[in-house]
């Protein structure tokens, strides 16, 4: 059973519920949409590389909740000090992953699955860490429900590892349960000290 849902049903219950999610949804991402649209300049999206299943590259839909401003020198100002209010709020209750859903609409995503992160990461994982790309990224996950980026990027992995090992459409259901429990509490949306989270330096860091 499990290794027919980690390869035929959960794709199809993916798109299926991806679809329904993002046409009950579309007013608000109109809107949140329009809002961006005047707090970044006209620019309420962006699409970022991001390591798939097996390490494939796609372009990842987010959106913008972060303004260009600049230094002197040119180089881009902190992250909590270039987060918009509006980009804060989206943030905040999660609406940021609304675009994610025409990913896993498109089959890049899954909707339960490891966070996808950045390419620059790839060659800083270890062997083990590697294993959380044998699976599709997902909008949320093991580790978004147990801390998010308030955990360490140790413990992010182990929790991504783990879920790579234990799928089940069960596991899923109470991933899904409870990232709409954590999504009323705002919980872990940022690290200490910082907009999100961190860089991952590697592991001799």
């Amino acid at each position: 059973m499990n290794w027919f849902y980690r390869n035929f049903l959960k794709r199809l219950f993916d798109f299926i519920l991806s679809l329904i999610g993002f046409t009950i949804l579309l007013p608000v991402f109109l809107v949140v949409t329009g809002l961006l649209y005047f707090a970044n300049q006209g620019k309420p999206f962006f699409l970022q590389p991001r390591p798939g299943r097996n390490g494939k590259i796609f372009r990842v839909i987010k959106y913008k909740t972060m303004n260009d401003l600049k230094d002197e020198q040119g180089n881009l100002l902190p992250d909590e000090v270039r987060l918009t209010s509006v980009g804060k709020f989206v943030r905040k209750t999660s609406l940021d992953e609304i675009p994610q859903l025409l990913n896993v609409i498109k089959g890049d995503m899954s909707l339960i699955g490891p966070r996808p992160l950045l390419v620059e990461y790839l060659p800083l994982y270890n062997e083990e860490q590697q294993r959380r790309h044998q699976v599709r990224p997902g909008i949320t996950g093991w580790a978004q429900v147990n801390g998010r980026n308030a955990i360490s990027w140790n413990q992010k992995f182990q929790y991504d590892v783990w879920y790579v090992d234990n799928m089940t459409p069960w596991l899923d259901l109470k991933i899904i349960f409870l990232t709409i429990f954590k999504i009323f509490k705002s919980e872990g949306i940022s690290a200490e000290g910082v907009a999100t989270m961190p860089k991952f330096q590697g592991n001799d860091n």
